[in-house]
């Protein structure tokens, strides 16, 4: 996706979004109080570190020791809508504007966790972090973090605007129906990176 294509994209979805995000803002406020937005490091294209914000879904609740609670119990039935709708990264479309995000492509991980996939984190970091990508689309949440990594692999090597445009459309069908993971699009990617291995240097 071109980079015109990509930020009129951004204002035609954050015009659309922007009364949404704004109850959504009320539904934190409400729900799990503030601060509104949960900022954190991320690596970004070339492994690059940027800031990613996103509308705090989770409360600060902690054990009896002072360790957080589980993420499942620090959400409530609102702020789990807000994140299945993905309105609580609406924020990122501001990031995507300033060219450290892109609409899509894998999405931005911590830089500890870059340094973790070794050679496959730095093939993942040779383009923008998206909003969206194939994993998210693909299973997301029900999906390893090793079969996230092949997809995300896959898609690095087979991006095309018209894979851009598909995975928008699928975005939008996820937030609307739910998750489902696809075994037939990690068997791919495990098949593609079989190939690669077996292919000649």
């Amino acid at each position: 996706m071109n980079r015109f294509l990509e930020i009129l994209c951004c204002l035609i979805a954050g015009t659309i979004a922007l009364p949404f995000f704004l109850a959504g803002c009320v539904i934190v406020l409400f729900s799990v109080g503030r601060p509104l937005f949960f900022g954190q490091r991320r690596a970004g294209c070339n492994g690059r570190v940027f800031r990613i914000w996103k509308l705090r879904t989770m409360s600060d609740t902690r054990d009896q020791s002072g360790a957080l609670l589980p993420d499942s119990e620090r959400q409530t039935k609102t702020t789990k809508l807000l994140r299945r709708v993905r309105l609580d990264e609406m924020p990122q479309l501001v990031i995507i504007l300033r060219g450290d995000m892109a609409l899509v492509g894998p999405r931005p991980l911590l830089p500890e966790t870059i340094e973790e996939f070794g050679d496959n984190g730095r093939v993942r970091c040779t383009v923008r972090p998206g909003l969206t990508g194939w994993a998210q689309v693909s299973g997301n949440t029900a999906l390893s973090n090793d079969e996230k990594l092949k997809l995300d692999l896959w898609y690095v090597a087979h991006r095309s605007l018209s894979l851009d445009l598909k995975i928008l459309f699928e975005t939008i069908m996820v937030a609307l129906a739910g998750e489902h993971k696809r075994p037939d699009r990690i068997q791919a990617a495990d098949n593609w990176l079989d190939s690669r291995k077996e292919t000649p240097a």
